[in-house]
């Protein structure tokens, strides 16, 4: 086993000795989700004041609108959620690269069958050069999907990594 599953391991343990929550409903008690990204310097939870049990908290790179399209979908329309607060963050990865710098990785570490079966799906990493730009064209995204009915409360919000603040953009 490795450190990292001891970890898990460990930390299960210890978590469910005093867990009383497991009473909690599936659908999300407050109705709304976080898309935010999977950068390990967010903690959603207590940058965004979320208790268990209140939101679904939806995470990919970059905190992007499409690649999350699916689970919205299942958050809203099998449990209920009405309101989508999607957040982006200072010093993303996503903001330092391109498609072809990501094809070029993927060509160096497994090869040039892997570079093909990207190519043949047509697989977008979904980087973006600017910050403000992207959550607004991500919540633009959101609110022009039929997907996503008309009357869900879209936001868009830039999370500082440097501080800790969010501070809403659209």
């Amino acid at each position: 086993m490795s450190a990292i599953q001891t970890n898990v391991e460990a930390a299960s343990a210890s978590y469910s000795s005093s867990f009383t929550q497991g009473h909690l409903a599936l659908p999300p008690a407050k109705k709304y989700l976080v898309l935010t990204c999977m950068d390990a310097r967010i903690d959603p939870a207590r940058a965004f004041g979320i208790d268990l049990g209140d939101a679904h908290v939806i995470r990919n790179a970059g905190a992007s609108a499409a690649d999350a399209l699916r689970s919205i979908i299942i958050s809203q329309q099998l449990l209920g959620t009405h309101e989508i607060v999607l957040v982006k963050h200072t010093g993303c990865g996503m903001l330092t690269f391109g498609n072809g710098d990501a094809y070029g990785l993927v060509g160096q570490n497994l090869g040039q069958d892997a570079v093909e079966e990207l190519r043949q799906k047509e697989f977008d990493f979904l980087p973006f050069p600017e910050l403000e730009k992207a959550v607004v064209e991500d919540v633009a995204f959101l609110k022009g999907s039929k997907l996503v009915p008309e009357s869900v409360a879209i936001s868009g919000w830039v999370y500082e990594v440097e501080t800790g603040k969010t501070r809403r953009v659209v």
